[in-house]
């Protein structure tokens, strides 16, 4: 089941063509004949064997090429920006400097035309190695790098810090001068194939090659006998007829046809085209009954079942009929081995081996000792891949086995039998080219402009009726100035000025007691209707008593105050309330503009606009009744 691939060492990446040419002219250049005389220079009060000048390259480069020195200098600085040659006295200034700036030539092994690329573990040894010899000290760019190398290549982190140890050790025992060398010629070298940061990336040339673009292919006898054997081996290969390809072909086309969404369509709509989610419910992963033409796709081969949810739901059912069903628990379970967290991988492992492969297992399942062998060795060192071997066994043997049964067998045929057949819906029109007619939401100024004009129509509802005088509207006869308010007087209790509230309300005289022999008083007075007793309402509106004192005196929440007005309810009296929809204000009610009563003429208009009050009456919320606070009995 492991995908091979070619080793990365194997691989070859392109190079320019220019490169040969300037590997060519280092050879030259490195030539005891022709080449430019190297000598030992002092460094840091360091004796550095074989080391040249800039101005010795450049020189040297307008002798042997004949071109200008802008053109010379300007090579120069390719040689050294590709890795040819390295600075000892600036190692991270990757340029030619036609001074007495010191350079070396790069060790051939370590130039870009190489067909290998630098490796991530050389650069985490690398900079572990200089970790250790700075002890912490590293670029910023160097210690992202060495971060992401941690956890890039964590699983052999400790063959990394051995190495750098080891090569740390060894570089002491070197002399000074060629430790001193040494630490700028790594350094050039990482410098070119780890660009810092701001630096130009010479060496990038995009995707890895197999094959070697710039390989120079000689006919030799060694060539063609590779040849010669690359063709035996070709012809030893199993060959197919076309005719028979493309009969397979064919044949696959056809039976897939039914089943192909652009080819045939979708039932019962193409989601994607007319907005209706039938199709996703119908085809759901685990749905209850699915369509009859997914049922049939499960007979085509063992891979369409084995890759559909329900289908392996269905085929667990007969398999633990046949006492089998370990062995599709298996393969699921290595499944989520390979497909699931990589820190969990030797967890998961573990308990597979537990489950299914160690002896007295509780789900045990029957493989071959070959393979049995392959999986216990493979466990010592687990990967995802560990389970390779016996998870196609157990996958051939469901396949071969079990599979064919499956298919003859009365869940199968069942199940073909309840399978839903999806009829063609109705296609929503979505206009040309597919695409539907959107209708641009509102602006939000219009939206702006809607809702103040809805507060501005609720504030010229709301009345109210703490003002005397307020509640104004004209007859359909003849319209009645508003009275001025009058000012409020404090009285007392039960006196005639401010009767009763409920005695208004019920047409009595207020501050008389009545009679113990009389009946209880109704609701309603015999033979009044529902029209008296809102008259009666509205002369209580009318007579502008909110304000008086009695009504103080009967309501704690509504102290009496001088100036008329009602005070807003302190924080303490807010959360004494009960029921804020029910008491949310003393003293509004809130009714049509045309259901206002007209303060003069109180019998006359009171009689000819009774029919529209009783319509329209809202919730009053008298202030003498003060709510009952619950829970406060306790």
């Amino acid at each position: 089941m492991t995908v091979t691939r070619l080793d990365q060492g194997q691989r070859y990446r392109p190079r320019m063509a220019f490169l040969k040419k300037i590997e060519t002219l280092m050879m030259e250049m490195q030539s005891p004949d022709t080449g430019i005389k190297t000598q030992a220079q002092t460094v840091m009060v360091t004796s550095i064997p074989h080391a040249v000048t800039g101005n010795d390259i450049m020189q040297w480069i307008l002798q042997r090429l004949q071109i200008t020195a802008e053109e010379a200098l300007h090579l120069g600085d390719l040689f050294v920006k590709y890795g040819y040659i390295y600075p000892l006295q600036e190692p991270k200034n990757l340029t030619l400097k036609a001074d007495g700036s010191l350079y070396r030539f790069q060790t051939p092994y370590f130039w870009p035309v190489q067909s290998w690329a630098a490796d991530d573990t050389d650069y985490a040894i690398y900079l572990a190695k200089k970790n250790i010899k700075r002890k912490g000290i590293l670029e910023e760019y160097e210690k992202e790098h060495y971060n992401m190398l941690n956890q890039k290549i964590n699983y052999k982190w400790d063959f990394v810090i051995m190495q750098a140890k080891e090569q740390y050790k060894a570089g002491k025992e070197r002399k000074k001068e060629d430790r001193y060398a040494l630490d700028c010629q790594e350094r050039a070298y990482w410098l070119v194939n780890r660009t810092p940061p701001g630096m130009l990336d010479v060496l990038e040339y995009g995707l890895d090659r197999v094959t070697d673009p710039n390989e120079n292919k000689k006919s030799t006898m060694e060539f063609y006998r590779r040849e010669i054997m690359y063709y035996q081996q070709a012809i030893l290969k199993t060959r197919v007829k076309s005719s028979v390809s493309l009969g397979g072909i064919v044949k696959y086309s056809e039976q897939f046809l039914s089943n192909d969404p652009i080819l045939s369509g979708c039932l019962p709509s193409n989601p994607w085209i007319s907005d209706d989610p039938d199709f996703w419910d119908l085809n759901a992963k685990l749905v209850e009954v699915p369509t009859r033409m997914r049922v049939e796709r499960w007979a085509f081969n063992f891979s369409e079942l084995i890759r559909d949810p329900k289908g392996r739901q269905n085929f667990q059912i007969f398999l633990k009929k046949e006492f089998s069903g370990e062995n599709l628990g298996f393969w699921e379970a290595c499944e989520d081995l390979k497909y699931g967290d990589q820190s969990k991988v030797k967890e998961k492992a573990e308990e597979i081996y537990k489950l299914f492969l160690a002896p007295g297992a509780r789900r045990w399942i029957n493989i071959d000792g070959k393979t049995m062998g392959i999986t216990v060795k493979g466990l010592e060192h687990p990967h995802r891949y560990v389970l390779d071997a016996a998870q196609t066994h157990i996958y051939m043997l469901m396949k071969k086995d079990s599979y064919g049964r499956y298919l003859k067998s009365p869940i199968y045929k069942e199940m073909l039998a309840k399978a839903v057949v999806p009829q063609e819906g109705v296609k929503k029109s979505t206009g040309l080219f597919g695409r539907r007619h959107l209708r641009s939401s509102p602006s939000p100024i219009i939206l702006r402009q809607q809702e103040e004009e809805a507060r501005a129509r609720e504030a010229a509802n709301t009345v109210d009726i703490t003002q005397p005088g307020h509640l104004t509207s004209c007859s359909p006869g003849h319209s009645t100035p508003a009275s001025p308010p009058a000012v409020p007087q404090a009285v007392c209790p039960g006196s005639p000025a401010c009767p009763s509230p409920t005695s208004l309300a019920l047409g009595s005289t207020g501050g008389t007691q009545s009679d113990p022999r009389a009946p209880s008083p109704e609701p309603f007075p015999p033979g009044a209707s529902r029209s008296t007793a809102t008259r009666s309402w509205g002369r209580l509106l009318r007579r502008g008593c909110w304000t008086s004192a009695s009504l103080a005196t009967l309501s704690a929440r509504c102290p009496a105050v001088p100036h008329g007005k009602v005070q807003p309810l302190g924080g303490r009296e807010r959360r004494q309330r009960p029921d804020s929809s029910t008491v949310s204000s003393f003293f509004q009610v809130k009714m049509p503009l045309e259901s206002r009563a007209c303060p003069g003429g109180a019998g006359q208009g009171e009689d000819r606009h009774h029919g529209a009050q009783m319509d329209s009456a809202k919730e009053l919320i008298c202030p003498w009744d003060t709510p009952r606070e619950e829970g406060r009995a306790g």
